[in-house]
């Protein structure tokens, strides 16, 4: 029963990172990059093996990897600022 709770919760996780990652992927080019749809799987046909990103159409197109990078290293980033904020609030 552990397991299932566990892989449920890191499901949920995942799915966070993917969305944030798609959003801030289009939020930061302003629309002109958009992101690989997870069921056409169109980065094993135009990217080469383990690209984050490929272009189609003339298009920057972020693979799933990708996007699920870019949300890991905003809420990384996130979690270094919200840590130096504590930090140095408490200091003062």
């Amino acid at each position: 029963m552990t397991e299932f709770v566990v892989a449920m919760l890191w499901s949920v996780v995942e799915v966070l990172l993917v969305y944030t990652g798609a959003l801030l992927v289009r939020v930061l080019s302003l629309g002109r990059w958009r992101t690989e749809n997870a069921r056409n799987k169109e980065a094993r046909i135009f990217a080469p093996a383990g690209a984050l990103s490929f272009r189609r159409d003339g298009q920057r197109v972020v693979t799933a990897n990708g996007v699920y990078i870019a949300g890991f290293l905003f809420y990384a980033v996130l979690a270094v600022g919200l840590v130096s904020v504590v930090r140095w609030g408490s200091a003062a």
